[in-house]
């Protein structure tokens, strides 16, 4: 049984409940333990999965969170570079299923989240246990 750590920053309470609910519905039915810490935004998610990384205590990682386009570029900013750290930290051979919303309001971002529609958070969870498999395949 793999233990996964779910990230997430909690900025929308509601699209968040979602992402949770079918990230820690997609690892449960895989069989697997997990748990889950909060940070302030998106941006710091990868160092957080950073930090949790070197703690030796997860085998995979969910990134979880919603960014909805605004009026000025901090969108841009928030989407591209939390989005760059994640991918920096699978490079570097973490196990993780990037959830992180980025959506142009909050009707998109509902559809995504909510689980009897896209379940963006459970595809997340199962991306995050796709790839700890092939981490076991070829690690």
């Amino acid at each position: 049984m793999a233990k996964i750590l779910i990230v997430e920053a909690r900025f929308y309470d509601h699209l968040n409940d979602m992402l949770l609910a079918g990230a820690r519905a997609a690892i449960e039915q895989a069989g697997h333990a997990h748990e889950t810490i909060t940070v302030p935004g998106a941006l710091e998610i990868p160092g957080a999965i950073a930090l949790a990384a070197e703690s030796g205590a997860y085998d995979a990682f969910v990134a979880l969170g919603v960014v909805i386009r605004g009026e000025t570029y901090h969108f841009e900013i928030v989407a591209g570079e939390s989005a760059r750290g994640i991918m920096a930290l699978s490079m570097d051979g973490l196990a993780i299923g990037n959830g992180i919303l980025t959506t142009e309001n909050e009707a998109q971002a509902i559809a995504r989240a909510d689980r009897a529609q896209l379940d963006k958070g459970g595809g997340a969870a199962n991306a995050a246990l796709a790839m700890l498999a092939l981490k076991g395949r070829f690690g």
